[in-house]
């Protein structure tokens, strides 16, 4: 219902007319609401279902999303990230080039419409700030290392420095100073949010560069905080140039929120954290109520507008990172921000550029071209200089410097605020977005070209388990997953007791899921440290090694370290792990497990992917363990009997793995209580061709055979595959343990056949074979793949 209500000036003695509907037209009865046109015939020709606020949002949103997606689906193929999908999306809706039809275009971008959409993209943008300050854990940015330190500092300062300097000197326009001031301080900034993000696409957060960027930025984002409170305070001092006593009241309004959130809030949070049961899972009442301060501080007293984002940031840092409560956070509303709230605000800053027109000769463009490219230019030096004299190679150095100089979502909220305040005008926001967007397109693929993960595993020196000296200490990476990796590694090495003639220098690495903390951590607890960020991780594996170590004092030394990282890169973890230590063989646990009747107990794919990515890459030698759970438990020190009590069996097939599993078992018979049976697979159409890998084969089994004492030799003759089951078979029932070449996508005459039903081929024929359930007996199994470096 419209009505028109007359309103009289008496000032100006005259009369003027408002139009309101009553009631708004909020929601409507759909596109084809037959009844409702049959109700209100009088109207039926007036009806448009798009003169309703929600389903005109609504559609407004699907064309967004949809253009996006369409977007990104185009340009991940060239290695662009969501962020440049979603401000291109903007571009083409934005009135500036406009894909959709006029009559559509007039009915989406409605006044209310924007209105709303702008509500929805600063609740997200804050969202989002407050879920990144809950990922920094304060405590280990404390402990951040000096160069970690110098290259924040000196990103931040030095290009702002020499920015603000010039610009006072060349510049006397007051207005013109400020505007210059701000756009320098957005490419001077250096931001956590958008560091840690570019490190996680690229996956190397978990490296050395990405956690010297990640430190970094922290110390940066810091630093940079400091200029934008003073900006803000010389801003209201200048607006309240009567009233100077309105920026003390400003910053006691400022001392009192920080008392409140070091002294109540916190102290509130790390009480949630103290009465939830350890590995527990916090009540979802106090998730919820810990959003309450968050979502005050969105609607403080206009005194705090200009703070409100740095006062959510803070907010963020004093929720206690990781599990149970920083986790159940994160899970809980970063999808939600990530897919929906953020691409709406960074769609809709991009869809406020209304011209793009590249006024090559305007002299204010060609400031603002000459700011960004002067700014940038002194911050990658300022960043690269130092690096380089502390003789960090040329291309991690500048790989690094182009991290801290990468731009994204915080600088495009910063110049549409920017836009909005009236800083800097139209031509200057589009510019300013464009140069973003180029930033943000062409810093990862910088990266990938000068920064590869991969490469730094290979080219080492050569690390297996057959050219190890007899009786010298053999290096061992032992990864755990769950508790039961814990036993099963425990037994695997207790097979074979390890003796001061032939000890074990082990060290466990526990990988723990990286879930609301930026940082990835690696830590080691030789001197003793039980816990990470205040929450404990490790603690059992910890005893457990421990006392591994003290049964066998002298001949094991062990060694625990915590890696919590995403799943996607953990395989950095492990192999940089294996670097340092010099390690011969990394033991992974097989992704399934069962239960002690032998039914499946758990099937995670995603320690599937690491393990073929670590086989893919690692250093040294590879064994993955399959635990049926029934190795023998080891016996102890103290037994003093002389009889068999462990039964290992080799299959031999030939080619390097093989030779590589042949001196491991090899090493486990050296001691009386094992019992060794090598089992050797011969084809019985083999024409007897020589070649080097058959010469290699043959010396290998030489030594096996010259040890018949201990070592039981038996050589097979089979004509396929079925002959080859039929046999192993048989082994099974005899032996706990199993060592097996993984010989991948190795195609011989005594595996014909299988190869086809094959599920695993992480673990190759035979491999794959004795981890189903199907054997007649559920025998531990031990895949080995010698270093694939040198092959």
């Amino acid at each position: 219902m419209a009505s028109m209500n007359p309103v009289n000036m008496p000032a100006m003695n005259s009369t003027y007319f408002t139009c309101i509907t009553v009631p708004p037209r909020v929601n409507s009865n759909g596109l084809f609401s037959q009844l409702y046109l049959e109700q209100h015939k009088q109207i039926a020709q007036k009806y448009t279902w798009m003169d309703h606020s929600v389903p005109r949002f609504q559609l407004l949103i699907f064309f967004m999303f949809t253009v996006t997606q369409a977007t990104h689906f185009v340009l991940k193929r060239f290695g662009l990230p969501h962020l440049v999908s979603q401000i291109v999306a903007g571009l083409l809706l934005s009135p500036s080039i406009s894909i959709l039809p006029d009559a559509i275009g007039s009915y989406l971008f409605h006044e209310k419409s924007v209105e709303l959409l702008g509500t929805f993209g600063i609740f997200g943008l804050s969202f989002y700030v407050f879920l990144n300050g809950v990922k920094v854990d304060l405590s280990m940015t404390m402990r951040v290392g000096r160069q970690a330190v110098y290259l924040g500092v000196l990103s931040v300062l030095i290009p702002l420095i020499f920015t603000l300097s010039s610009v006072m000197i060349l510049s006397n326009d007051a207005k013109d100073r400020y505007r210059t001031m701000y756009l320098s301080y957005v490419f001077s900034m250096t931001s956590f949010p958008v560091i840690n993000t570019l490190l996680t696409d690229l996956k190397i957060s978990n490296s050395e560069l990405g956690r010297l960027g990640l430190s970094s930025a922290v110390v940066a984002d810091l630093v940079g905080n400091v200029p934008v409170v003073l900006r803000i305070f010389v801003r209201i001092s200048h607006n309240n140039s009567d009233d100077v006593s309105a920026v003390y009241y400003e910053f006691g309004y400022l001392v009192v929120f920080g008392l409140a959130v070091a002294f109540v809030y916190r102290p509130l949070m790390l009480l949630i954290v103290r009465f939830t049961p350890e590995g527990g899972h916090v009540n979802m009442i106090f998730v919820y109520a810990t959003l309450l301060p968050f979502l005050f501080c969105m609607n403080i007293p206009v005194l705090f507008n200009d703070f409100s984002l740095l006062l959510i940031y803070a907010l963020g840092l004093a929720v206690p990172p990781g599990p149970p409560l920083g986790s159940a956070l994160v899970d809980k509303f970063e999808s939600m921000v990530l897919s929906f709230f953020l691409p709406l605000f960074v769609t809709s800053c991009a869809m406020r550029v209304n011209e793009i027109q590249f006024r090559l000769f305007d002299t204010g463009m060609q400031k603002v071209a000459m700011i960004a490219m002067v700014t940038l230019l002194v911050k990658f030096s300022a960043c690269l200089l130092p690096l380089l004299y502390k003789r960090m190679p040329k291309n991690d150095a500048m790989a690094l410097a182009t991290i801290l100089c990468s731009k994204g979502i915080v600088e495009v909220a910063a110049i549409t605020f920017a836009s909005d305040t009236k800083i800097i005008n139209q031509d200057h926001f589009s510019l300013t977005m464009i140069i973003i967007t180029f930033l943000a397109s062409i810093g990862p693929k910088f990266m990938r070209k000068l920064y590869d993960r991969s490469r730094k595993y290979a080219g080492y020196q050569k690390r297996i388990i057959a050219d190890c000296k007899p009786n010298s200490e053999l290096q061992i990476i032992a990864c755990i997953h769950v508790p039961n990796n814990v036993n099963s590694v425990i037994k695997l090495l207790g097979v074979s007791p390890p003796t001061r003639e032939n000890p074990i220098a082990l060290s466990v690495l526990h990988l723990v899921k990286l879930n609301a903390l930026a940082n990835t951590i690696l830590l080691s607890h030789q001197k003793g440290t039980k816990n990470v960020t205040g929450y404990c991780y490790s603690e059992n594996v910890i005893l457990s090694f421990k006392r591994f170590e003290a049964t066998n004092w002298g001949a094991v030394s062990v060694n625990v370290f915590t890696a919590i990282s995403p799943p996607n890169s953990m395989d950095d973890d492990i192999c940089t792990l294996a670097l340092d230590k010099l390690s011969s063989l990394i033991i992974l646990p097989f992704h399934r497990t069962w239960y002690i009747d032998g039914s499946l107990e758990s099937d995670d794919t995603t320690i599937r992917n690491l393990n073929c990515r670590v086989l893919e890459k690692a250093p040294c030698s590879i064994g993955i363990l399959i635990d049926h759970g029934n190795i023998r438990r080891p016996v102890m020190r103290s037994d003093t009997l002389s009889k068999v009590s462990n039964k290992i069996a080799m299959l031999f097939m030939g080619g390097s793995d093989d030779r590589e599993a042949l001196a491991l078992a090899m090493r486990m018979s050296q001691d009386a209580r094992v019992g060794l049976t090598v089992a050797h697979f011969i084809a019985k159409s083999d024409d007897g061709e020589v070649n080097w890998q058959t010469i290699l084969d043959s010396e290998t089994l030489r030594g096996v055979k010259n040890n018949d004492d201990y070592i039981n030799y038996e050589k097979h003759a089979v004509i396929d595959g079925h002959e080859t089951v039929n046999i192993v078979r048989t082994l099974v029932v005899d032996h706990s343990l199993i060592v097996v070449g993984r010989g991948y996508n190795k195609e011989i005459p005594q595996t014909s056949g299988l190869k086809e039903w094959n599920e695993f081929p992480e673990l190759g024929i035979l491999g794959d074979l004795l981890a189903s359930k199907d054997l007649g007996r559920k025998c531990s199994v031990l895949v080995v793949q010698q270093q694939q470096s040198f092959r």
